[in-house]
């Protein structure tokens, strides 16, 4: 099936957090959040397709040197250069192959100007959600349908030699889930009861503030807690957290542990110190895994390996910052990890390669834990948030970080045309909040997955993006001059 992009817009909407999200060296208050659309010749067909993200502080480059502007500015570049490729890659035949050619292409482009994989590879998962897409919506096939009878032309092999004389069908989940679990963040300044939050912190936007209220509003079960890397404050906060979730009922959760330490034996002993206090190791029965503890640089390094893989007692891990290239969960699972995580910034061909990867060493070494975990990355609607779930759907992810609605303001950054047509399209996902605005249902802890996962990928509705800001006429400057649309 000829598949030719003939054209590329990019367009920008400023978003303001309700309250700071902390995690690692950044935190999140103003954020530019991207929109791309692709105009494409599809077997004769003209058809568009988008996909959108937000400029997250210190996640693609954990750089501390470097303005946010400095930052925004790279992330920007990269994805006007996979665009770019994308429109100079003349007529292929598979939405497959079509990645593939720009991910060559902006991997060779990246390299002469020193940037990051994380990065540069940011550009090409963008570029490749709104091609799927666009292919979903010209054939009239929902990405679970497109992903199983692999109309994508997805060639495994390509991935992980392993795999080859395999399907996705043959390895993924026969259905698409129908729910998922929330599991909701616990960010570094996120404030645990209603009491500690002082007057001038508090918020009256109708949503829940502090750990407590969300735990009430929501039903919440799963939970991921940031860690600092300061075994103190770490320790203290973790007991408060436990104590709180321990009075709410059965619970589980996960640390993240920010890329905090350099070596195995820093980690190693901040472990030790939480098993050696009788409380927390008491509650560790509760944790499903560690993510990324280790520097992005440090942890797949040579010398951090051999530590690791004698390190016979070691907590569950995966790796998310350091799964950075094709080949990341590969070495990540010969150190000893015990695999990594799924984010649709990272890719989503690459996402499912290394699911199917995951799923084929089950198979074949039934005695060792392997992990495929979903995370976030501040994720909401109206586009990225419902692709995102639409491929948690596909590769049975039962539990997902959520955050975008803890951290924003519902859907009241955009329009009243927006948010109608998204509840309209999406009732299982989104419910009309007694404030006018819509927010993220999430019901005993649960997140609907029916709608998104029937969409032609995640996204059932069309959105107007000539009604947000041209990257031409953005101004990066805008963001902190601009008065947020909440009410607090």
């Amino acid at each position: 099936m000829p598949i030719t992009v003939l054209s590329s817009e990019l367009y920008l909407q400023n978003l303001h957090t309700r309250m700071p999200f902390r995690y690692g060296i950044a935190e999140m208050r103003d954020i530019p959040h991207i929109f791309v659309r692709l105009e494409c010749e599809i077997n004769g067909q003209m058809q568009s397709g988008i996909a959108a993200d937000s400029l997250i502080p210190k996640w693609f480059t954990k750089d501390p040197e470097t303005s946010y502007q400095e930052d925004v500015n790279d992330m920007l570049a990269v994805i006007q250069a996979a665009c770019q490729f994308a429109i100079e890659t003349r007529r292929v035949s598979t939405v497959f192959a079509l990645w593939q050619a720009i991910y060559i292409q902006q991997r060779e482009w990246a390299a002469e100007r020193g940037y990051q994989p994380l990065l540069w590879n940011f550009g090409v998962s963008l570029v490749e959600r709104a091609l799927i897409d666009a292919f979903c919506r010209a054939t009239g096939m929902n990405f679970f349908s497109a992903l199983h009878k692999n109309t994508l032309g997805i060639r495994l092999d390509e991935i992980h030699t392993v795999l080859a004389g395999y399907q996705p069908a043959d390895l993924l989940p026969a259905h698409s889930l129908k729910i998922t679990t929330a599991r909701h963040t616990i960010g570094l300044s996120d404030p645990l009861t209603e009491e500690e939050i002082k007057d001038r912190d508090r918020l009256n936007d109708g949503l829940p503030q502090s750990l407590q209220a969300n735990l009430k509003a929501y039903g919440l079960t799963h939970f991921k807690i940031k860690l600092s890397g300061v075994v103190s404050i770490d320790i203290y906060r973790l007991k408060r957290i436990l104590n709180i979730l321990n009075q709410n009922g059965r619970f589980y959760f996960t640390l993240d542990g920010n890329e905090q330490f350099q070596r195995v034996d820093e980690f190693k002993a901040f472990w030790g110190g939480l098993q050696g206090d009788g409380y927390l190791a008491s509650n560790l029965r509760h944790l499903l895994y560690v993510e990324q503890p280790l520097h992005r640089e440090a942890a797949l390094c040579t010398q951090n390996q051999e530590p690791l893989r004698w390190w016979i007692d070691r907590p569950p891990m995966v790796i998310d910052e350091s799964d950075s290239e094709l080949d990341s969960l590969k070495i990540a699972l010969d150190c000893g990890y015990s695999g990594t995580s799924h984010k649709n910034c990272k890719g989503i061909f690459k996402g499912i390669a290394n699911a199917c990867l995951l799923e084929h060493l089950r198979r074949t070494d039934p005695h060792r834990e392997y992990l495929l975990s979903g995370e976030d990355l501040a994720n909401i609607g109206p586009v990225a948030l419902l692709q995102d779930l639409a491929v948690t759907a596909a590769l049975g992810i039962k539990h997902v970080e959520r955050n975008g609605q803890h951290y924003f303001h519902g859907m009241s950054m955009f329009s009243s045309e927006i948010q109608s047509c998204l509840l309209q399209q999406h009732p299982d996902l989104y419910q009309r909040h007694e404030r006018g605005f819509i927010n993220l249902k999430i019901i005993k802890g649960k997140i609907s997955l029916k709608s998104v996962s029937k969409a032609p990928f995640g996204l059932d509705a069309d959105i107007d993006l000539e009604s947000f800001t041209p990257l031409d006429e953005w101004n990066f400057a805008a963001l902190s001059e601009e008065t947020p649309y909440y009410n607090s």
